[in-house]
């Protein structure tokens, strides 16, 4: 068995205060409009020629069903701009999970393209101001957008959440934990914020189980796995690396986060917003 490493990175939110003059009377003339709402997920930097080249292989391979702005297309693809995969997304790790493998049950083929080329899409969907063409109230990164009824049904039914979690036991109050952004990107990350797979201080370990051909057993923490080796730390505190021939010998992978890893390719947006709005009222 192979670990999907997945990046998974965790999103901060920023808090912003317009400076306010005390004492002096201001005209309307003078007055300076209040600075926009900062978004509820940092953007990452981003490369110009990146996102130009980006433009236009999405312009080719996407826009039809997204539309030449991300917003949406013709060809029915949803608003990319509010994805939380994309939102998520900082160099096009989490982007290439859905572009590379597509989505077939929703219409989506997949693409065989470089990394390079999801790099320069995912550089170009940063690029673009989600607000440039929304009201001032309105924020489109905003996480509290869903329905908690509907969130508490999908939790108990399509989700398969009450599977490994329950709201009286590991999430109760979980909604007075975290704030809005940090609640969703535990529901998408399951807390395993590290990149390309190393997960967080207080995420729970991936283990592992190497059968050897001579019929050892060999159990611990798992370090690192890749098609050549394997690295762990054994259940005595020793550190292995042990060589792998195609499938000798036979590994055994127990990520506890598989679930929430595995849901990145089929999350709904309604869903991941209707959860988040659902687990925010667990107070």
């Amino acid at each position: 068995m192979r670990i999907v490493r997945i990046a998974t990175l965790a999103t901060a939110v920023f808090c912003w205060s317009a400076a306010q003059s005390q004492g002096t009377e201001t005209s309307a003339s003078d007055a300076k409009p209040p600075p926009a709402e900062a978004p509820d997920f940092p953007r990452p930097k981003v490369d110009p020629e990146a996102a130009v080249r980006g433009r236009q292989t999405f312009s080719t391979a996407c826009a039809f069903c997204h539309g030449s702005g991300a917003r949406g297309g013709e060809g029915g693809g949803p608003n990319l701009l509010r994805s939380p995969i994309v939102l998520h997304d900082q160099g096009g790790e989490l982007i290439a999970a859905v572009v590379l493998n597509g989505r077939i049950d929703k219409g989506m083929p997949k693409f065989n393209m470089p990394m390079s080329s999801v790099a320069d899409i995912a550089a170009f969907l940063h690029s673009i101001d989600a607000r440039a063409d929304a009201s001032p109230d309105f924020n489109p990164k905003s996480v509290l957008v869903g329905n908690a009824a509907a969130g508490k049904a999908y939790f108990n039914g399509k989700g398969h959440c009450t599977s490994c979690h329950s709201v009286k036991k590991d999430l109760a109050g979980i909604g007075s934990k975290f704030d809005p952004p940090h609640l969703q990107d535990m529901i998408f990350t399951a807390g395993g914020t590290g990149i390309f797979g190393e997960p967080s201080a207080t995420a729970p370990p991936t283990t592992v189980t190497v059968d050897m051909p001579s019929g050892t057993v060999i159990k611990g923490r798992l370090i690192e796995m890749d098609d050549f080796n394997v690295v762990l730390v054994d259940e005595g505190g020793n550190r292995q690396t042990i060589r792998r021939d195609g499938s000798v010998p036979r590994i055994e992978v127990h990520n506890p986060l598989q679930a929430h890893v595995d849901m990145v390719r089929n999350w709904e947006d309604r869903d991941l917003h209707d959860l988040t709005a659902y687990l925010a009222t667990l107070k």
